[in-house]
Order: structure tokens, then C-alpha cells, then sequence
């Protein structure tokens, strides 16, 4: 028996060597391509800027909150296949902000590829292009292949719009679609027990009904529709077109229109293949056909926006994605929200004498209402300082992301944000009918309390637990609306007046008082340097230090590899402790949850 555990021993530690050894030489791969990938096309942060430049602005890829927080892909690494391409939305604004001031950027150039992102994160980006045309300097816009709706929101602040003759050009306005289960979980078997507040809060709509509810469909034609209206009057203004004309065009199918009624139309300005429109940049920045034009990308041009501020300085802390995950914990490398390691940040922030104010920068749909409490503590402490505090919200600020932005000094938003969503709920699935009926399996249970057996599979929640669950959601609802009541400096009542879990644009927003003023970033530091009596040239850190991505795969890995083999020698031993995990700590989890996303 000694002899076969000592093997076993020896067995676990010659795997993990050799596992450690692998990621020790995949390592250093790693680290020589990343490091040839920088190299090849010049060092992108260290590249020197030339006369007659352009700043380009490939749209064809993903816009995040922050440029450096693109995941790696070990196996693209190592075959030396291209890295995922993303922007982060403070590399693209301080780009065309230094284009502006520098007199070797001649003008900027679009290239529309299918960018994806949100409306607020498209009209923080618009806003600083309609800011750089105020320098004299010029844009331009091109479709290689179409336009995407997005692509050309921002394309419509060009000073030209070119496409390629076999081109296309997408405008068609905003929908949501939501897919209701009701039906289907009544064939399967499995009832979805709601407990909730807030006759608006629409996410566990899909499990309760057959169709969408009438309070849902009122609150997503006014949020959409305003929405809409601030994306097709800007688009109008900047065309010089009618917004009613522009907008019965988008219900004749654009995408099939021929680029000679695109420019009809007003749309687009000249059809031009690709070589044809680089050779009219090359005319615009005086560069002779022969040569290759001098773009300059905007991870270049960009002020170092994650080196370490000294003295004095503004804190720009970054609250991106769903508070603590669905089961209140985050994986290794999972997007999201940490409240605990969040809150730990701005604790430390609040007793750093170099840090004068803080801006929170929230892109979040909801999550823990437990997480989002410990975050609002975090944040109410670091105000006890004397410190200003000011939200900017993204592209959602809604249910805990208008939690831990409700008691902020102030709040800023773009016109095309998402916030509010002021309820709660609770979701237990309870596939009995499933277990008992359709499969034919019986859940006996012995308990020695009453609700001893409360959550478990396959047991409906009696009577009284529902109520008392119910209690508990009340109860999270009171001390959301009062945490609201508090921050907005308005009475609980007229907070519930406008919360049950409604969702609001927030030009609306502001109209009700739950939104301060209109801007981004740059709006919100501006009013924390003004309050924090900083003057004019004050710092800015942005916090958390983005993660090194190497050992967030490493570790990710690690976990994976463990759980495996947990699983691989405890057999059904593991999958009942999971099966624990997931009933008691999952399903039982009240959350501020997020709403479908808009459709662009």
C-alpha cells in the first residue's frame, strides 16, 4: 500500500515538472514572438513620427476600454500566427487628440472594416474626431469592402466618404431581440422559480412568459428610439441631410443599394478602388506616387497611457464588465469585475496623498448585489477623504453598475449610454418535472429541519420559502433605492418612482436626475482636477495595472489542468462537489443582472 502511494507521489511530481518545464519553454517563445511581433512594421509605442503622416484608424476590429488588454493565444504565439487585433477606446481618443497638436499629422484616415463596438464607445470616439476637425486638419473615409451601421457613424464626421465601386453601405436603426423560453422549459420540465422586484426588470422575463410584457416593450422603444434619434440626427447634421429623409432611406434596405444611389443620396462622396484612394491621400500629403504613404497608428501617436504618474494626480480606475461573474467569482483571465480585489484598489488609492480625486470609469451591465455593495462602501470611503469622486459611464452603466455609481459627486455619461435598471431578483431552476415525470426519477429526502433541504435538485421551493426569498429581495431593493436615494440627494419614494428595474438612455437619465452631465473620460478628470484644485496641468494613472497576460494564461491553464485531474481520480465524488458549488453558491446568488445588448 506505502509502495503504490510513493508511486502515486512520484507519479503527481514528475507530471507537474514536466508540465512546469513546457510552460517554461513556451515562455520564452512566447516572449521572442511578442517581441518580433513588436519589431516587425517598427516599434509601434517607440516608432518616430514623419512629416506629411497620417494617423489611420483600422475599423476593422473590436474597441475596448483599454488599449494592452487583448488575450493571448498560446498556439497563435507559437505557430507565429497574427494576434488579436483590438483598439482600446483611450488609444484611439488620445491619439486623435496628439494628431491635432502634432504639425507632422496631416489629417486622419478611416479605413471601415466592420468595427465592433457599442454606441457610447462610437460616440466618445465621435466626439474627439468632430474636436480634431476644429484644428483645420482634414478626414477622410473608406469603405473597402461596406459600411457597416457603426462603421459609419463615425465615418459620417469625414470630410469625404469614399467607397469601393462594388461596395455597400449598412443603415437599418436599432433593434433587440429577445428569445422567451417559456414554452420550451415547460417541455422539458424544468420551471424557473422568479423572486423579484420591479415590474421593469425584464431579464427573467424569457423564463416567466411566452411573450414579451408590455412594460418591457415601453421601455425598450423609448431607450432605443432615443438612442436612435441622437445616432441619426448627428449622422443628418454632418451629411447635410434631413433626419426624416435620412431615416425613411434606412426602411428602403440601404445594404442593397447601388453606389451610384448611395451618392445620390448623398451617403458617400466618390467611388474609388483602393489604390485609387491611396493615391488621393498621397495628393493630400504631398508624397510622390512612387513612395508608400506615412501612416502612423494610433498605439504610436498615443500618449503613454499606463506608464506610473509621479506626485500629484487623478486616478482613473476602471470598472469594466459584470461584477464578480455569474457565480460571484472570477475565473483566472476572465473578464469582468473583481469587487474584492477592486475595492482593495480604491482603498489603497484613498490613503495614497498623491492621489487628489478619482474617476471611475463604469462599462458595466449589473452583477452581484453583494459585490456591488462592497464596492459602493469602497468608494463612500474614499470620498470620507475629501477626495471628488466622478463616475463616467460607457456603454452600460446599469442595475450594479448604477449602484456603484449612484454615490459619486458626479456623474457623466454619453447621450447613448444605458444606465439605470434600478431592481433586483433571484432565479432557482427546478427541473422536477423533468427528474420525476419525464426521467422517472424520485428525490427522496430526509432532513432534520424544515428547510433543511431548501435548493435542493429537483424540490420545488415550498410556499413559505418562496416568501421569504422574496422577503430578501425586498429587502436588497430597499437598500438599493436608498443607497440611490442617498447618492442623488432625493427622497426614497421619488427614486422607486423611477426605478423598478426600468432601463433609461441617458439623455432621459439626466432628465430624471440620475445622470449628471454629458462627456466621457476626459470630461469627468477635467471636473475632479477643477474640484481637486489641480490646475491646468494635472496628471492622470489609470488603476488597476493591466494584468500580464502570459501568466493570466498560465494560470488559467494551471486551474484548468488541476480541475481535470480532480476529475479524472475523484470521479463522481467531484462532479457532486460541483454540483454542490453550482446549487448553493450559483443559484441561489441574488443578481442585478444584465439586459440584452442592442443590435446594431
Amino acid at each position: 500500500m506505502m509502495k503504490k502511494f510513493i508511486l502515486i507521489v512520484c507519479g503527481s511530481f514528475v507530471g507537474a515538472f514536466l508540465a512546469f518545464m513546457f510552460f517554461m519553454i513556451a515562455a520564452m517563445i512566447m516572449s521572442f514572438a511578442i517581441m518580433g511581433s513588436m519589431s516587425m512594421g517598427g516599434s509601434k509605442n517607440s516608432a518616430s513620427v514623419s512629416k506629411h503622416s497620417i494617423l489611420k484608424i483600422d475599423l476593422g476590429t473590436e474597441i475596448q476600454e483599454r488599449g494592452g488588454q487583448g488575450s493571448l493565444d498560446m498556439m497563435s504565439m507559437m505557430m507565429n500566427r497574427e494576434l488579436p487585433s483590438s483598439l482600446g477606446l483611450n488609444t484611439v481618443v488620445s491619439a486623435i487628440e496628439n494628431a491635432a497638436k502634432d504639425d507632422k499629422v496631416e489629417g486622419i484616415y478611416l479605413e471601415c472594416n466592420g468595427v465592433s463596438a457599442a454606441p457610447a464607445t462610437l460616440q466618445t470616439i465621435r466626439r474627439a474626431l468632430k474636436e480634431f476637425k476644429k484644428s483645420g486638419k482634414w478626414i477622410a473615409a473608406y469603405g473597402y469592402e461596406a459600411f457597416t451601421q457603426s462603421d459609419y457613424y463615425l465615418a459620417s464626421t469625414a470630410d469625404s466618404i469614399y467607397i469601393n465601386p462594388v461596395g455597400a453601405l449598412d443603415l437599418h436603426g436599432l433593434a433587440q431581440v429577445t428569445p422567451y423560453m417559456k414554452k420550451f422549459l415547460d417541455k422539458v420540465g424544468v420551471e424557473m422559480q422568479v423572486v423579484r422586484v420591479g415590474t421593469f426588470k425584464s431579464a427573467v422575463e424569457p423564463y416567466m412568459l411566452e411573450d414579451m410584457s408590455d412594460a418591457n416593450r415601453l421601455q425598450q422603444e423609448h431607450y432605443l428610439g432615443a438612442i436612435w434619434k441622437e445616432m441619426l440626427d448627428s449622422i443628418a447634421a454632418d451629411r447635410k441631410m434631413q433626419a426624416d429623409a435620412l431615416n425613411s432611406l434606412c426602411d428602403s434596405v440601404v445594404i442593397t443599394l447601388e453606389v451610384k444611389d448611395l451618392i445620390k443620396n448623398k451617403l458617400v462622396d466618390k467611388m474609388v478602388y483602393k489604390n485609387e484612394m491611396e493615391d488621393i491621400l498621397r495628393a493630400r500629403t504631398q508624397v510622390d506616387k512612387k513612395d508608400d504613404l506615412k501612416f502612423v497608428s494610433p498605439e504610436t501617436l498615443a500618449s503613454s497611457l499606463e506608464d506610473i504618474a509621479t506626485g500629484d494626480h487623478i486616478a482613473v480606475v476602471y470598472a469594466v464588465g459584470e461584477i464578480d461573474g455569474s457565480a460571484g467569482i472570477m475565473s483566472a483571465g476572465e473578464e469582468g469585475i473583481n469587487s474584492e480585489k477592486l475595492s482593495k484598489t480604491i482603498l489603497k488609492l484613498m490613503d495614497d496623498d498623491n492621489v487628489k480625486g478619482m474617476v471611475l470609469r463604469v462599462n458595466s451591465p449589473g452583477g452581484s448585489a453583494f459585490g456591488s455593495e462592497q464596492l459602493w462602501k469602497a468608494i463612500q470611503d474614499f470620498k470620507a477623504k475629501g477626495k471628488p469622486v466622478a463616475v463616467s459611464m460607457g456603454d452600460y452603466a446599469a442595475s450594479g453598475g448604477y449602484y456603484i455609481s449612484c454615490g459619486a459627486d458626479r456623474i457623466f455619461a454619453e447621450r447613448t449610454t444605458i444606465t439605470g435598471s434600478i431592481g433586483i431578483f433571484g432565479v432557482i431552476p427546478c427541473p422536477h418535472d423533468l427528474i420525476e415525470n419525464k426521467l422517472g426519477v424520485h428525490m427522496a429526502s430526509v432532513k432534520t429541519n424544515e428547510n433543511g433541504d431548501m435548493g435542493a435538485v429537483g424540490l420545488k421551493l415550498t410556499p413559505a420559502q418562496r416568501a421569504a426569498l422574496q422577503n430578501m429581495v425586498n429587502q436588497g431593493y430597499e437598500l438599493f433605492t436608498k443607497r440611490c436615494a442617498d447618492g442623488r440627494h432625493f427622497t426614497q419614494d421619488s427614486i422607486k418612482q423611477i426605478a423598478e428595474g426600468r432601463v433609461w438612455d441617458a439623455i432621459t437619465a439626466k432628465q430624471i436626475g440620475l445622470v449628471d452631465d454629458f462627456g466621457g473620460i476626459r470630461e469627468a478628470v477635467a471636473w475632479v482636477a477643477k474640484k481637486a484644485n489641480l490646475g491646468k496641468d494635472y496628471k492622470t494613472q489609470n488603476y488597476p495595472g493591466l494584468e500580464d497576460q502570459f501568466m493570466a494564461l498560465l494560470d488559467k491553464y494551471m486551474v484548468t489542468r488541476y480541475e481535470a485531474r480532480l476529475q479524472g481520480e475523484m470521479g463522481m465524488l467531484y462532479d457532486w462537489h460541483k454540483q454542490f458549488q453550482r446549487i448553493m453558491g450559483r443559484d441561489r446568488i441574488l443578481c442585478l443582472m444584465p439586459e440584452a445588448e442592442i443590435s446594431l
